[in-house]
């Protein structure tokens, strides 16, 4: 039951409710709490006014928040009626919640304040006050009646009480003769606590004592603690019990309150066939929400799980990746430091994911048994009026609780796998470009940290433009050296004719020219109507058709033949761009301010192609 504690707390001082009073807005609040957040009103809003006019369509007239100024300007810490000028300001204090909170002012006392029956007597509450809901901030105008026109929730506390009584002091056998043990558990039909050796000496589970039903001590407290069914009588008319349960307006009424209120019109039911009715509802409402707890802790273990080989794996890839390391040359001693550094933030990227995802689903879940535990604690009551208080609340509160474990909250973020591949083969030509390679289907984004700094990301890092006139070079997060791998790249603004390069390059490839303009790029620039193929300022095999706004070029690099093809439209522009291609690649397009392009990864081979030898390592990214 401990997950159900912050929902017997009081929004306001933080502590367990006492005489919590229930308002319009279904919230909760300790009597003495909303009493100490009163705000005085002008004489212009006072509720006398607004039934004057005629306006008045319930009980309380509801302010709109823009009009008053709780707070200066500068959260000063006081809180005054903006424009009433005899109101007081008050200090503004806060909760353990976090609720502001405006104590009562100290009035000047009167000849009659002198003669109150005791000292510590509250003072009168003053005409035109208003209340706000700490929780969903719903301002209204108090009546006549003053706090006690609102409903006192005894099913909340009934619920404390019990919760507090279940957190006392441990209970003791009743049947040890020297210093009682600590009891294990309660004989409903024999009314005594038991120790587990009174239990096995006097209580068998044997015999005439066998059907009895042995329950846990604090559970047999409380059914000893437990009430008789209350009578309440109605706020209205005090002297008059609740029997009926007006439909439109929802809520327990009183005869009188038929006989000359405004529920006199209203559609009524008996209270205690509403009273199974709603119970029902609450309970059927439960069963969903129960499963979806079910699977969230479920859930968690498979998330924990993950961390554990999250952990595993991550040890293991270290390993291996220092292993390699230390074998080469003093060259790869420089480089392996980058890729220990990356590796590691891979591995703290992947255990954050998954343990803020743990953290996220655990207080999702804690709060989700809070409100079952809660939503149980209320069915138990006898009190149909009281329960029939809160239970329309309660039951949209566990359907929209329900709504929150919706498709894909339970599904993990993140997987346990590093698929990084350390390629060591051509290791003297290429130290200085050793990287990862991905050896699955890869599925990359625009790399910010290589990219020139005119470069623009968004759309988290799939889509990039350009703050310059000039051409800027960005390239993918991800190196290939071996299958085949396809990937596209959408055109999403075109002005002016640019002239936009797609290819790939090396990792030292210059960010600050059209890509192909040295020997670390191979790409092919196109702008509206044709398109070439450039490799260190060579341009060759001028290709007519351009692309437009909405253009589509594929980029198939083939390590099996090593080569390069592009593709506009699905259709292949030119012949084989590119062969003799060995070593690492990244993905690289270059483009100016002119141009906007998104990035597709993850997709097949096109049809028309036709892979070369097989190879245990292909793959299409």
């Amino acid at each position: 039951m401990d997950e159900m504690e912050e929902e017997l707390k009081c929004p306001v001082c933080g502590s367990f409710y006492r005489e919590p009073i229930i308002l319009p807005c279904s919230h909760n609040i300790c009597l003495a709490c909303a009493r100490n957040i009163l705000v005085q009103t002008p004489e212009a809003e006072s509720p006398q006014s607004s039934r004057a006019s005629g306006s008045g369509v319930s009980d309380y007239d509801y302010l709109d928040l823009d009009k008053m100024s709780l707070y200066s300007e500068a959260d000063s810490g006081y809180g005054s009626y903006g424009g009433f000028v005899s109101a007081p300001t008050t200090p503004c204090q806060k909760s353990p919640n976090g609720v502001r909170v405006f104590p009562p002012t100290a009035p000047q006392p009167t000849p009659q304040q002198h003669l109150l029956p005791h000292p510590g007597s509250l003072p009168p509450i003053p005409r035109n006050s208003c209340i706000t809901c700490p929780q969903c901030h719903r301002s209204l105008i108090l009546d006549d009646r003053g706090l006690r026109g609102f409903p006192k929730n005894r099913v909340l506390e009934g619920v404390v009480d019990r919760y507090q009584q279940s957190k006392a002091a441990a209970l003791k056998c009743q049947l040890c003769e020297k210093s009682p043990k600590e009891a294990t558990v309660m004989c409903e039909q024999c009314d005594v606590f038991y120790c587990d050796p009174c239990r096995l000496r006097c209580h068998p589970p044997r015999g005439p004592l066998a059907k009895h039903r042995l329950v846990p001590p604090a559970q047999g407290r409380i059914s000893r603690r437990a009430s008789p069914r209350k009578i309440s009588t109605c706020t209205e008319h005090e002297l008059e019990n609740l029997s009926m349960y007006c439909v439109q307006c929802k809520m327990p009424v009183c005869y009188q309150c038929l006989e000359e209120g405004k529920h006199g019109t209203h559609e009524v039911k008996a209270l205690g066939a509403m009273w199974k009715l709603h119970k029902g509802q609450l309970s059927q409402a439960l069963n969903g929400l129960s499963d979806r707890a079910t699977e969230a802790k479920e859930f968690l273990v498979q998330l924990r799980n993950m961390v554990q080989h999250i952990q595993e794996n991550g040890v293991e890839f270290e390993a291996c990746l220092v292993a390699q390391c230390d074998a080469l040359i003093d060259a790869l001693n420089r480089r392996k430091a980058q890729l220990l550094a990356q590796v590691n933030k891979e591995h703290e990227h992947k255990l954050k994911v998954v343990r803020d995802q743990i953290s996220h689903c655990t207080v999702k879940l804690r709060q989700t048994t809070g409100l079952m535990e809660y939503c149980l604690e209320v069915i138990k009551e006898n009190d149909p009026s009281g329960f029939l208080q809160i239970s329309d609340a309660l039951i949209r509160r566990v359907h929209m609780t329900e709504g929150q474990w919706g498709k894909g909250t339970l599904t993990p973020r993140m997987t346990s796998d590093f698929d990084l591949t350390l390629d060591s083969g051509p290791l003297l030509q290429t130290i200085h470009q050793l990287d990862f390679v991905q050896m699955k289907v890869a599925w990359f984004t625009f790399d910010p940290a290589s990219a020139h700094p005119d470069i623009v990301f968004s759309n988290d890092n799939l889509t990039v433009s350009c703050n310059s006139y000039d051409d800027r070079v960005v390239m993918g997060n991800s190196a290939f050296s071996r299958g085949v791998h396809y990937w596209e790249m959408t055109v999403d603004r075109y002005d002016n004719h640019p002239d936009p390069a797609f290819g790939i390059a090396r990792g030292d490839v210059l960010k600050d020219v059209m890509l192909g303009k040295d020997d670390k790029a191979w790409a092919m620039y196109v702008d509206n109507n044709r398109s070439w193929f450039m490799h260190n300022n060579s341009h060759t095999n001028r290709t007519d058709g351009g692309i437009t706004k909405g253009a589509t070029i594929g980029v198939l690099l083939d390590f099996t033949r090593g080569i390069l093809i592009f593709l506009i439209n699905d259709e292949q522009q030119g012949p084989v761009a590119f062969e003799g291609l060995e070593g690492t690649y990244y993905p690289a397009i270059s483009l100016n301010r002119n141009v906007q392009v998104t990035l597709h990864t993850g997709l097949p081979i096109p049809d028309f192609y036709t892979p070369g030898e097989a190879d245990p390592n292909s793959s299409v990214c």
